[in-house]
């Protein structure tokens, strides 16, 4: 009796063990999931395209928030309002998060945090700064400018008095470009809560009921959520890397000395291909950055200098002031508000000063080689020493570089008479003795 009872014991043991993993198996299969996506770059529309496709999943898989960190300096409005499109369309609460401590969520970035179901930012951080900016270096009447401003205050205060926020505040932020700390908007009510992570938010914000952009609320369920982390795609993260615009000047300068190098020395292919690929992609980026044309004009004028410097003697003075013209128009050519989205000095001098190099001596050895006298092939033979072996009266043989040639003459040549040759009619050499041409 006693060893039926142990046999059966295993089996017990395993039936309680069973019956202990369902409650896990169900608190796992219900515990919340957050799909987390990170704006940390600027806005622009490969970045606008990875936040909309993150938001788009987090709806599709059912979760229950999207917490959308961000760490951005601003940038294109268009983007921008693509973003709070998705926000405000989502069936799935969208939390708002600046961070890490001295991030900021500035000029686009602001619209952006205040369109979240619930705005957060972390300690350390700022946002604000929100007056629209014209790019590209055009020029607008007043009356266009107030109008875009006006715009600009509009989709703001349209934004958080939906959010039930302080829209004066927010409207200052446009208006005014005023900046906020992570305090100050509390206080200021432009923001519901202040967290150090992730993981405080979820605990402060479980149970929490929240009115939603379409006036029905919900209650969020959020506490020990798994944060499901939303990456970009390769093809994002390339197109984010050309949007630099210190690589997209890099993918410039490639592409027109890939060019400069086939055009020069035609026949290699592989500079060529290397730089058209090379400059397609850069003027991509260009086409999404806010680029000013005389900074483009200055850049053009430092490649026609470089190629003077290797027709001219001008001992460097050219090529100086190619790259001075060069070095200041990198600075100038992306104009942008923001430092991010300019192209750096380092940037510059690291592109202008071997570009300036290899773009003289190549131009130089590519001159040379076409003033350089043909030493093969008939070319080669015109103005060659050679030696009468017969008598020309006017045809005869004669003997140039160790082999003997047909040759006719205008005048009577003597045999043994030294003489140069002038030119090929066929496989005859057109000749004429030494003496007359000195």
């Amino acid at each position: 009796m006693i060893w039926k009872v142990a046999k059966r014991v295993p089996v017990l043991v395993m039936t309680l063990a069973l019956v202990g993993a369902v409650p896990l198996r169900i608190r796992a299969a219900t515990q919340p999931v957050v799909v987390v996506v990170n704006l940390d770059q600027m806005v622009q529309p490969v970045s606008a395209e990875y936040v909309i496709r993150g938001i788009r999943y987090a709806n599709e898989s059912r979760a229950d928030a999207v917490l959308l960190e961000l760490n951005t300096p601003g940038g294109l409005e268009k983007s921008m309002r693509e973003i709070v499109r998705a926000i405000i369309d989502s069936g799935v609460p969208v939390i708002t998060y600046v961070m890490p401590s001295g991030g900021r969520a500035a000029s686009a970035g602001f619209f952006i945090l205040l369109a979240g179901d619930v705005a957060v930012m972390a300690p350390g951080t700022h946002a604000g700064a929100a007056h629209p900016v014209i790019l590209g270096g055009a020029e607008i009447s007043k009356t266009m400018e107030t109008k875009i401003v006006n715009d600009a205050a509009a989709h703001i205060r349209s934004i958080a008095d939906k959010r039930q926020r302080n829209s004066k505040l927010a409207e200052e932020g446009v208006l005014q470009s005023k900046s906020y700390t992570e305090k100050e908007a509390l206080e200021g009510k432009l923001i519901d809560l202040v967290a150090n992570t992730p993981r405080d938010i979820f605990a402060k914000l479980d149970g929490t009921t929240i009115k939603r952009f379409n006036d029905t609320t919900t209650v969020l369920r959020v506490a020990d959520a798994r944060m499901e982390p939303y990456v970009m795609t390769p093809r994002e993260r390339f197109f984010s890397r050309i949007l630099d615009p210190n690589i997209a000047f890099i993918l410039a300068a490639i592409g027109v000395l890939g060019l400069y190098i086939e055009f020069t020395h035609p026949g290699m292919i592989a500079p060529g291909v290397v730089g058209a690929i090379a400059l397609v992609l850069a003027l991509f980026a260009f086409h999404l950055l806010p680029i000013n044309f005389t900074g483009v004009v200055l850049i053009v004028l430092a490649l026609a200098l470089f190629v003077l410097e290797a027709n001219v003697t001008s001992h460097g003075v050219l090529a100086g002031g190619g790259v001075v013209a060069m070095v200041i128009g990198a600075l100038i050519l992306v104009q942008s508000p923001w430092p991010e989205a300019r192209i750096r000095l380092s940037t510059a001098l690291g592109v202008a000063l071997p570009l300036a190099l290899i773009t003289v001596i190549l131009l130089r050895l590519a001159l040379a080689a076409q003033r350089r006298k043909a030493v093969t092939g008939e070319a080669g033979m015109v103005d060659s020493i050679g030696v009468a072996q017969t008598d020309l009266n006017p045809e005869g043989k004669v003997l140039v570089r160790g082999e003997i040639w047909d040759a006719r003459a205008q005048a009577m040549i003597g045999k043994g008479t030294r003489v140069r040759v002038r030119g090929i009619d066929g496989l005859t050499l057109l000749v004429e003795t030494k003496s007359d041409s000195g």
